[in-house]
């Protein structure tokens, strides 16, 4: 058995909102790709983004390929999306983000208390329009 808490947590970590909560004034975003798996070798962690935030496709090839996310690195369109990553060293993790008025990306989501070695991760690409920040810092170049 396993535990599973909210948890509006900072970027490095784990990344995300739940779909829990949205107030008056933000948009829950349409995930438009989500891939997800787990990676035995902890030293691979350092390999997430500093703030969990992607915005070009080197950054994303290069963490596609460490972790192994896939074959071939997927297609997204940096022009109009924007990747974001979260990680856990518990078994279970969930992903999402919403939109403010002014334009700041809330993230935060749900994860296990169950430590089992390596770690799991969840990334999504979500639509870029709007977007000024990420949780409150500027989006990365």
């Amino acid at each position: 058995m396993f535990l599973c808490k909210w948890i509006p947590l900072a970027t490095a970590t784990f990344v995300a909102v739940g779909v829990v909560g949205v107030a008056a004034g933000q948009t829950l975003l349409k995930v438009t790709n989500t891939w997800m798996g787990a990676v035995e070798d902890e030293k691979l962690a350092k390999e997430m983004p500093e703030n969990g935030v992607i915005t070009n496709a080197k950054d994303f090839e290069k963490l596609v390929k460490a972790w192994k996310v896939a074959d071939k690195v997927p297609e997204v369109d940096f022009d109009k999306e924007i990747v974001l990553v979260a990680k856990t060293a518990g078994s279970k993790v969930t992903l999402s983000a919403v939109l403010d008025e002014k334009g700041n990306l809330k993230t935060g989501g749900f994860a296990s208390n169950d430590l089992v070695p390596g770690f799991r991760y969840v990334i999504i690409s979500v639509p870029k329009e709007g977007v000024k920040t990420v949780n409150g810092k500027e989006l990365p170049k």
